[in-house]
């Protein structure tokens, strides 16, 4: 699903609101997320997951067409792990 399809699913399961609040409404939830990774915070959302940062400590690499050793820095990659509810509603038999 992608955002624009999010948006549209909330438009019709809320017709009271209009399309360019609910825009609005998660966009700004997807930007206060970016937000809080960005500083270092995690982001829970009880049930179903959290977001977090992990560090990649710098390491060298291959560059695969020629094989020559590269340095490659320390990098952040954001992280998600479910919630247990999630996880369970996933693997329901």
């Amino acid at each position: 699903m992608t955002k624009s399809e999010l948006i549209q699913r909330l438009a019709e399961r809320n017709p009271h609101l209009y399309q360019r609040d609910i825009e609005k409404i998660v966009g700004t939830i997807f930007d206060e997320i970016s937000e809080a990774l960005a500083r270092g915070d995690r982001v829970e959302l009880r049930g179903f997951g959290a977001f977090s940062i992990k560090r990649r400590d710098a390491r060298t690499g291959r560059n695969p067409r020629t094989g020559e050793s590269v340095d490659v820095g320390e990098k952040c990659i954001p992280f998600f792990k479910t919630g247990k509810q999630l996880r369970e509603r996933l693997n329901t038999d």
